[in-house]
């Protein structure tokens, strides 16, 4: 189910940007998507950082049978010893029970973010071990899916921005920061369709 925000912000940005109008009718029908659970999306996050794709849907498949259930909880009565043998690295392993240790203890709480700016989340989300800026925006996006995140460290933003904006050359950060303010308030939704333009097939985060 699309976002409740989605007709409103491919209307805007149709009117705006010819270029971005013609992705928002390649792409009619489809939007993003959010994953749902919080604790298990950051989880997935950890687990396929600096891997392919293909690999870390395998080891998050053995994850997923060795734990049985992805949750705060779970993790933490398991402990690291208990998270060995699935294929992740030791530094994961931390990295995973840091994540379970932060939501137990309510210094993550999902209910609180409502009330939240993306910059108050982000610095939340970066005080765990494994957990960057970009993941944090990713997770704004594809989790909580608030509309006006732009992730300037993305690659795969700084290509579609650059081939079909700059004719394929390079820009600096600085030049890409300024040029994403023409999709105000829905940087998130244009960030979207600009993926699409590289790859038809919408990623589930």
């Amino acid at each position: 189910m699309p976002p409740d925000y989605w007709t409103q912000a491919i209307s805007d940005l149709s009117h705006q940007d010819a270029l971005m109008a013609e992705l928002v009718e390649r792409f009619a029908g489809l939007s993003l998507v959010s994953r749902g659970d919080p604790f298990a999306t950051l989880a997935r996050s950890i687990v396929g950082q600096q891997i392919s794709v293909k690999a870390a849907d395998s080891v998050w498949g053995r994850f997923l049978a060795q734990v049985g259930s992805v949750a705060p909880e779970r993790i933490l009565a398991l402990g690291e010893s208990g998270l060995t043998g699935c294929g992740l690295s030791k530094r994961k392993v931390e990295y995973l029970c840091d994540l379970a240790g932060h939501f137990s203890s309510g210094q993550l709480d999902p209910s609180a973010w409502s009330t939240l700016d993306d910059e108050a989340i982000i610095t939340e989300l970066v005080a765990v071990r494994g957990i960057g800026r970009w993941t944090a925006e990713m997770f704004l996006i594809f989790n909580l899916m608030r509309p006006d995140v732009f992730p300037l460290d993305d690659i795969g933003l700084q290509r579609a921005v650059n081939d079909r904006y700059f004719k394929g050359e390079k820009q600096p950060r600085k030049t890409l920061a300024a040029f994403g303010e023409r999709w105000r308030p829905w940087r998130s939704v244009a960030t979207w369709y600009l993926w699409r333009s590289l790859d038809p097939v919408p990623v589930e985060y």
